[in-house]
């Protein structure tokens, strides 16, 4: 996201430390034409919404990884999802597991921080995110051979996202597929 700033001229005093001040540098000036970059400590909201789609994409390569060996062992999927969003990723382990299957492949997507409460209590974000499923599909673990999807199945679709900072860790905490397409 690019944040454009307005610069105003500003004026530098420099204080003097007892001595005559005539081996004093005056500070370099940036010109009205060139931007500041925005870094963490000048922008917490870009450093924010960086760190909300930094766990996003660890939850899904790890949700992926679980569901490619059909458990979350050896996977850091608590690390990044909790409450309903690792229940559901529970739950779909167990079926696939129940089902003899596994998947292979894997999910990408293009997320993006719509809501954004850094003042709240306990921090949180929403994400807006187009799921492309397409080249994730699920597989017999015995045979590898890949299952028909169901008739009508969205491979890209619309999926919104809650996200909570835990002391210094985002979690993904809830992810509702909207089941229209994007």
């Amino acid at each position: 996201m690019l944040f454009i700033a307005g610069c105003a001229a500003l004026t530098v005093t420099a204080c003097s430390n007892g001595s005559t001040g005539t081996d004093a540098k005056p500070a370099p000036t940036k010109s009205a034409s060139e931007k500041p970059s925005p870094t963490a400590s000048a922008d917490p909201q870009a450093a924010a919404k960086k760190a909300v789609l930094g766990a996003y994409d660890h939850f899904w390569d790890e949700q992926a990884k679980a569901y490619s060996q059909g458990t979350e062992k050896g996977t850091d999927l608590e690390k990044y999802a909790s409450t309903e969003a690792l229940a559901r990723a529970m739950g779909d382990l167990a079926s696939l597991h129940g089902s003899g299957n596994v998947t292979s492949g894997k999910p990408t997507h293009a997320a993006k921080v719509t809501a954004l409460g850094l003042e709240k209590k306990l921090p949180d974000a929403t994400i807006t995110d187009c799921m492309d499923v397409s080249k994730w599909r699920t597989v017999n673990k015995k045979t590898g051979k890949a299952l028909a999807a169901p008739k009508g199945k969205l491979t890209r679709y619309v999926s919104i996202v809650s996200a909570q900072k835990w002391g210094k860790q985002w979690m993904i905490t809830k992810v509702e597929p909207q089941h229209r397409s994007c």
